[in-house]
C-alpha cells in the first residue's frame, strides 16, 4: 500500500478504536488528507487486550507509514465517567458518553498538535449509530474551533470492505466492542459472526 501522507494535503487527526477498522478508513481518507492516526481507547478492558490492539495498531502505522499517537491509558477514570451507567443497553448513554469523551480528547490532542481537522474510526461499525457520533463531533468541533470531518465509514460497504483488508494484512479482529460491559450483550456473538464473513 502506498505511502499517503503527502505533505501539501491538510492534516487529520484520525481517532483509531482498532487497527482493524483504521486501516480502512485511514486508506480512504489518505486520498484527500495527511492522515496520523490517534490510539486513545481508555474503556478497552482488560489491559491485556488494550495492549494488544495498541500494540498491533503501532505495528501496522509503522508498516504503511503512518504517523501514531498513542495517549494513556487510565480504565480506572474511564469507570468513573459512565459510573451509574454500566447497565444502559449497548448504543445507549454508556456508549454515548465513551464516544464524547474519546472525541474530546481528540479534538484537544488534534487542536494542541496543529491539526486542522480530526474524525473517528467508530462509525465504521454496524452496531454504532454515525449520526450519534457524528453530533458529538460537530459540537465538539465548534468548541475547539477545528473541523470535525462527519463520516459514516460503514456506508458502501465500508465494514465488509475492513474486514477483507483486515485479513489482506492478517491484522487482529476483537470480537467486542471494549468495555467490559459489552462482554455482557449480544454485541459480542454479532460481531464474530460478522467478522467471519
Amino acid at each position: 500500500m502506498p505511502d499517503t501522507n503527502v505533505q501539501d494535503k491538510p492534516r487529520l487527526l484520525l481517532h483509531v478504536c482498532c487497527i482493524g477498522c483504521g486501516a480502512q478508513a485511514a486508506r480512504e481518507l489518505g486520498r484527500e488528507f495527511s492522515v496520523t492516526l490517534f490510539f486513545y481507547n481508555p474503556n478497552i478492558y482488560p489491559k491485556e487486550e488494550y495492549l494488544r490492539r495498541q500494540e498491533e495498531t503501532v505495528r501496522v502505522a509503522a508498516k504503511l507509514r503512518w504517523p501514531v499517537l498513542v495517549n494513556d491509558y487510565d480504565h480506572e477514570a474511564w469507570l468513573k465517567l459512565v459510573q451509574g451507567h454500566e447497565q444502559s443497553r449497548e448504543g445507549g448513554d454508556r456508549c454515548l458518553i465513551c464516544y464524547r469523551e474519546r472525541l474530546e480528547k481528540t479534538g484537544e490532542t488534534a487542536l494542541k498538535n496543529g491539526f486542522g481537522h480530526f474524525c473517528t474510526t467508530l462509525t465504521i461499525s454496524p452496531h454504532k449509530k454515525a449520526e450519534a457520533i457524528n453530533a458529538i463531533g460537530l459540537e465538539l468541533a465548534d468548541k475547539f474551533k477545528i473541523v470535525f470531518l462527519a463520516k459514516d465509514f460503514k456506508k458502501q460497504d465500508g465494514f465488509k470492505k475492513a474486514c477483507a483488508l483486515s485479513k489482506e494484512l492478517g491484522l487482529y479482529r476483537q470480537d467486542y466492542c471494549g468495555c467490559e460491559f459489552s462482554l455482557n450483550t449480544n454485541y459480542k456473538s454479532d460481531h464474530k459472526s460478522a467478522n467471519s464473513r
